[in-house]
């Protein structure tokens, strides 16, 4: 008798006694002493947990009757026509989609469902997303426990009906680690055994779900202790089996003290969007559903928010059924149903159309998973298998597709018409400024235990056999299955024999020994690496007769050796050579992966693998003929092969205090961790080409600073020709003054020192000090750069004036001295290189004591420059005179030269605008790559990348400090 039908007998046979016995006041008052006894002592609204709980139902709807939404009625589609109906919403750019999703969205906005339990203060902290909220009326509610407050039975959590089934399932989030204990009591008390988990634990550096089950051993959470049994690692999913114990409750009879719990952990769902294929996803709704006992509790469901991966879940069980038990489907209205029981539930419009096509692929391939007596029936069934032959090779390749096989550079790689698909072809570290290095033909195919479990490829070219060890080197392959047999002409040997290694920039491949067997050759090899001490220890195994071996039995153990770990297995894929990576190759990786699964769970899906396969390595399968050889050779399966121990994984969770952020949710051992690997590796090289595009973009602008710079130069060395020129006019005539005025030299030479002493006109003080001075520069020349004429030291945005001095400009000599002229940064570097230059070229000559002071001063005041874009608006001494007026008292050829000099200045103003719009904003993602590549930057841009580095670092902490349920599940793009 089941512990819900001795709930049952108990209840009928108290509420029998209690009415036969009312008659009589003795009867009443044990009857009201037992019930207070009940109420006081036992709690039994707690303590029974083993009864099935009652929850108020909300008011039903039929959701498979048609309904007139706007213009448009929506109903049940039949399953003959669904294809056709989902083709019809897909045309025009998916606007029948987006109408139906439309709609949806719309309805569930104007509904008023109150939550106020999930606003109240106590339980806000429980919510792990602001927006995502559990309604009052499909709420869970935890059983209270002896002085606990009343408003503590709250869950993040709702009852959602199933097909044709009230409370199926209980939608939630993914749990907090303030929510563990009430995520374990709602598992003990709804008699739950099966969780299903759609998310990793961590998706884009974003923490999405908490590790609420031990790692190890047991953990006790509250009342509830669980403890890990055992744990099944698969390519798409994990499946852990819990056993759980109350330790408040009670030892009762007919009370089960611990129970056992499994939970589905589907860890393929990429990090946005959906699943490349729904073969895998709907393998793992059927198995997941399939196991929940018929007396059990719903099936817990959660992602990170518990409305969209949860909600498509829901959707699609609820589907298959229908569809298996009507033939009609009516995802719409199911839809539009369950909403009203969760918010959000199927949150974007992306995957509302995965729904579709999922329900498309699952009418058109039918029941995949076939018993092992089914195998045997089926391997002769010829139009069976021309039928899923016709379905498994449904996708076309397009050119996009084999981008990379079909280059000019890379085509002379490819032995034949087989290629790699770009999202499954195998990648080679590249070579420096050599197109093409990366590429080799070769596909990442999955296994039973990992996603890259198998690197199918052609047999190596003469000119691809390095390309072949490079593969075999960056990706840690131990094992080599070699199933092509050798000619000396097309076929050849491409490892090294006993005399010759292979050697290469970085590796080098060396001959240890030939082991001969029955049916094949072993052979191991070492890679050692150039640069150190790193070894690889590589085992061929060369089978040119499979599949037709001796007997059957000797294929299977052919696998079997295959999959036997070395000492230092590092957990590497397996080679798989074929003449041209095709048929034979992915042949044995299906058979070999089947075999596990089928001692696993006593199912093998053919079709899911061979279409998988066809659809990341088009070709491999020629006709129905291949198909049936894998059913054949699976109906020989052994009973005692134990492959399921032999290739055993362990997930390991990365530690997210020190783990890369992209990292610390991946799953090494079921091939998520090479997966992710590969997936960084490829956004670490988009960051880095983004990093050295920015770098070349800056590059460009300090190329174009340069030129301006050399643009200055010789404007400024045309300047430095034409005062040389004033100055020797200028000289002669001095010359001829000071022979026939003595006294006018004199007069002038007080006038050069008042001019000095006020800062104000430096280009005519100086001159005038020429003047002054001409015996002693004839004689003499000094170099100091104090002592040069000041207009070669003003930035460029500053014009030399000829204006003769007033008497007002010698009052204004404090507020001058004091005075900073504003250029930008580069512009100050190219005055110091022009200074240089002239004190090296002219000749300077020496004044008195006191001009040579004030000219010293002046050389002081002018270093001191900060960077500024306006270069028009300069002034004079006394601020009243600009640029402009200052020009049009210049000459007629300096007036010219004035305004080249002011072209040139507006356009180094719009360079240093790009420059700085340019450093003040970087993308996030763009300065984590800039950090990447900082030391590879010129100096002038260092700084730009450590304010990127400390922006970074600066929000990584405020990530870190983030309350968890501070942010909106929308607004920060969270699905699921």
């Amino acid at each position: 008798m089941s512990a819900a039908a001795g709930g049952e007998k108990r209840r009928s046979s108290t509420s029998t006694t209690a009415a036969s016995a009312a008659s009589t006041p003795l009867a009443r008052r044990k009857s009201q002493r037992g019930n207070w006894f009940t109420r006081k002592c036992f709690h039994a609204a707690y303590y029974y947990l083993d009864d099935p709980p009652h929850h108020p139902n909300a008011p039903q709807v039929d959701w498979e009757v048609p309904v007139k939404i706007g213009d448009e009625i929506r109903a049940a589609v039949p399953v003959n026509e669904f294809a056709k109906h989902v083709a019809s919403l897909h045309a025009d750019g998916d606007i029948g989609f987006s109408r139906e999703y439309e709609a949806i969205q719309n309805e569930c906005i104007t509904d008023d469902l109150a939550c106020e339990h999930s606003q109240h203060p106590e339980n806000k902290r429980k919510n792990r997303y602001l927006n995502i909220t559990a309604y009052d009326h499909s709420r869970v509610h935890l059983h209270p426990t002896p002085g606990q407050k009343k408003n503590l039975d709250y869950i993040n959590a709702n009852f959602i009906d199933g097909y044709q089934k009230s409370h199926a399932f209980i939608g939630t989030q993914g749990p907090l680690p303030d929510t563990f204990d009430c995520f374990w009591r709602m598992i003990w008390e709804q008699r739950v055994a099966i969780i299903v988990m759609i998310t990793n634990l961590v998706e884009r550096g974003r923490r999405k779900c908490d590790m609420y089950w031990p790692k190890d051993g047991v953990e006790t959470y509250g009342v509830i202790q669980v403890k890990l049994v055992e744990e099944e690692v698969m390519s798409t999913y994990t499946v852990r089996t819990l056993q759980i114990k109350h330790l408040k409750l009670k030892k009762k009879k007919q009370c089960n003290m611990e129970k056992i719990v499994y939970q589905y952990h589907y860890t393929n769902w990429p990090d946005h969007g959906t699943p490349d294929h729904p073969l895998p996803v709907l393998n793992f709704i059927k198995k997941s559903s399939a196991a929940n006992p018929a007396e059990a509790g719903p099936i817990v469901v959660h992602c990170s928010a518990g409305v969209g991966r949860t909600g498509t879940y829901i959707v699609l069980d609820a589907m298959l059924k229908q569809i298996q038990q009507k033939s009609i489907a009516n995802v719409f209205g199911f839809l539009r149903h369950i909403r009203a029981q969760r918010n959000f539930l199927v949150q974007t419009e992306e995957q509302y159309i995965f729904l579709h096509d999922a329900l498309v692929e699952a009418i058109a391939s039918g029941e995949t998973n076939l018993p092992t007596e089914q195998i045997e029936e089926l391997k002769n069934c010829t139009p069976y298998l021309e039928q899923q032959y016709k379905n498994i090779i449904q996708f076309q390749t397009k050119d996009i597709h084999i981008a990379s096989a079909m280059k000019q550079v890379n085509s002379i790689k490819n032995r034949g018409a087989i290629f790699p698909i770009e999202g499954s072809r195998v990648h080679l570290t590249p070579k420096p400024g050599e197109d093409g290095s990366d590429y080799i033909n070769a596909s990442w195919l999955h296994g039973f235990r990992r996603l890259r479990d198998f690197i199918v490829t052609q047999h190596p070219m003469t000119h691809t056999i390095k390309d072949f060890w490079q593969m075999v080197w960056d990706h840690n392959a131990q094992t080599i299955v070699l199933l092509s047999s050798l000619d000396d002409i097309n076929f050849a040997q491409f490892w090294p024999d006993e005399a010759t290694p292979i050697e290469s920039d970085y590796y080098r491949v060396k001959f240890l020994n030939k082991t001969n067997k029955s049916d094949y050759v072993s052979r191991d090899f070492v890679i050692q690496s150039i640069q150190d001490d790193y070894e690889l220890s590589v085992k061929m195994l060369h089978c040119p007769s499979w599949p037709e071996m001796s007997n059957p039995n000797s294929i299977y153990d052919f696998i079997v050796d295959v999959h036997e770990r070395c000492n230092d297995y590092r957990n590497g894929p397996i080679v798989i050579v074929d003449r041209y990576g095709g048929a034979q190759a992915c042949t044995f990786c299906a058979i070999s992966s089947l075999a596990i699964e089928m001692e696993y769970c006593n199912t093998a899906n053919v079709y899911q693998y061979a279409k998988l396969y066809h659809n990341k390595r088009p070709g491999v399968w020629t006709s129905s003929e291949d198909i049936r050889l894998i059913y054949n050779i699976l109906s020989y399966l052994p009973g005692n092969l134990n492959l399921l121990k032999r290739t055993a994984l362990r997930t390991e969770f990365e530690d997210v205090t020190t783990a890369t952020p992209d990292l610390y949710s991946k799953i090494c051992s079921n091939g998520n961790v090479p997966q992710h690997l590969q997936q960084l590796q490829q956004q670490q090289q988009q960051q880095l080409l983004l990093a050295q595009q920015q770098q070349q973009h800056l590059l460009q602008l300090q190329m174009q600073h340069e030129t301006q710079q050399q643009l200055q130069q010789q404007q400024q060395q045309l300047q430095i020709q034409q005062q040389q020129q004033q100055q020797q006019q200028q000289q002669q005539t001095q010359q001829q003054n000071l022979i026939s005025h003595n006294s006018h030299q004199t007069e002038v030479g007080a006038i050069t020192k008042s001019d000095t002493d006020t800062n104000t006109d430096t280009e005519l003080g100086t001159a005038t000090a020429t003047a002054t001075t001409t015996t002693e520069s004839a004689s003499t020349t000094n170099t100091n750069s104090s002592l040069l004429p000041i207009s070669s030291l003003l930035p460029p945005t500053v014009a030399p004036s000829s204006i003769t001095p007033t008497p007002s400009s010698s009052t204004s000599n404090s507020s001058d001295n004091n005075h900073t002229t504003t250029v930008p940064n580069n512009l100050t570097t190219t005055t110091t290189s022009t200074t240089a230059t002239q004190s090296s070229t002219t000749p300077t000559p020496t004044t008195p004591a006191t001009p040579l002071n004030d000219l010293t001063h002046t050389n002081a005041n002018l270093t001191t420059v900060t960077t500024t874009n306006n270069a028009a608006n300069l002034v004079s001494g006394d601020g009243s005179l600009s640029l402009s007026s200052s020009m049009m008292l210049l000459p007629p050829d300096e007036h010219q030269q004035q305004q080249q000099m002011l072209a040139l200045m507006q356009q180094q103003t719009q360079l240093q605008q790009q420059y700085n719009t340019h450093q003040q904003q970087p993308q996030m993602d763009n300065a984590n790559c800039l950090s990447n590549v900082d030391e590879l930057l010129t100096p002038p841009i260092n700084p730009i990348i450590n304010n990127m580095n400390n922006n970074k670092n600066n929000n990584n902490l405020q990530q870190q400090q983030l309350h968890a349920a501070v942010t909106d599940a929308q607004n920060l793009d969270i699905v699921g």
